[in-house]
């Protein structure tokens, strides 16, 4: 038999450390997320904001965070869960949603600073290519994408949040290359094709298609929808309504006030007494010696 070098030996084993656990459990990609939040040192302590998208099954969330030595402190916050109250019932993780979910974090981070006036972005969506500018003294809130572990791809639900963060007057770095409509070849953004999708036209004409070819797929994968008495022609004006509501009130809900002597539900076992615990035993002792 050749050699066979060992390895993994004690000398190894005594080496060895483990990563990081949000690594372990591949949730952060520490890569990235030094060079989204390492600050030049001439600048002190102050934050370097950045706007987080992650996306569940069911709702899409977006933050301005900054990082601190005890952990991430969260300075906005705005979900697709807080759409309904805008009119938008259902369909809240596509790439329409995305961007409202965008749009409302912008206007709410404007209003909180109060910089809503100063810089109130693209109020009627067009899907051209729009950098903020600065506009007297105060300066546009600053921040850079924070994409975690999410793909990247051309026309990606993120890029959508993106973009509706941007019309809604945050100075975010980008480029229109990863947008829907944006052509590889002649490198040009067609802005059409890109407000059609910030609209829904591309689910209403899906919508509209299955309606007339295979009218139980329709039922079937268009239930929420039928539910909320919502038809394809109705689509673009529910959005487009939406954004105006946004911009009218991107303040959160008050949180409903927990009446007297509220207790949260609680899915422990109660505490048993000691009457009970020798009863218990009582019970299993008895149930024992009737089977033996």
């Amino acid at each position: 038999m050749g050699f066979v070098k060992v390895v993994k030996n004690k000398a190894y084993f005594k080496r060895y450390q483990v990563k990081y656990r949000r690594r372990r459990e591949g949730k952060t990609d520490y890569y990235a997320r030094k060079r989204l939040i390492i600050q030049n040192k001439n600048k002190y302590n102050t934050p370097k904001y950045r706007l987080v998208v992650r996306f569940t099954n069911k709702v899409i969330i977006a933050q301005v965070a900054y990082a601190t030595i005890e952990g991430d402190k969260i300075v906005c916050d705005a979900r697709s869960s807080e759409l309904p109250r805008y009119g938008i019932k259902t369909g809240l993780t596509n790439y329409p949603a995305s961007y409202a979910v965008g749009l409302l974090l912008a206007r709410r981070l404007n209003q909180k600073y109060g910089l809503d006036e100063t810089y109130t972005g693209v109020e009627e969506v067009d899907g051209e290519e729009y950098y903020v500018e600065k506009e007297g003294e105060r300066g546009a809130f600053y921040c850079v994408l924070d994409t975690g572990l999410s793909r990247t791809s051309s026309g990606a639900r993120i890029f959508g949040v993106l973009k509706g963060a941007v019309d809604g007057g945050l100075d975010i770095p980008h480029s229109s290359k990863r947008f829907p409509g944006y052509n590889t070849e002649t490198q040009e953004n067609d802005a059409a094709a890109h407000r059609s999708r910030i609209l829904g036209e591309h689910i209403s004409s899906y919508m509209q298609t299955l309606l007339d070819e295979d009218e139980d797929a329709y039922k079937r994968q268009f239930a929420t929808y039928r539910k909320e008495g919502i038809m394809p022609d109705m689509i673009e004006g529910m959005y487009t309504k939406a954004h105006a509501a946004i911009r009218a009130d991107p303040s959160p809900a008050p949180k409903k006030e927990k009446p007297e002597g509220y207790k949260p539900k609680s899915y422990k076992r109660p505490r048993m007494s000691i009457q009970q615990r020798k009863g218990r035993v009582a019970q299993q002792k008895a149930a024992f010696l009737a089977l033996h």
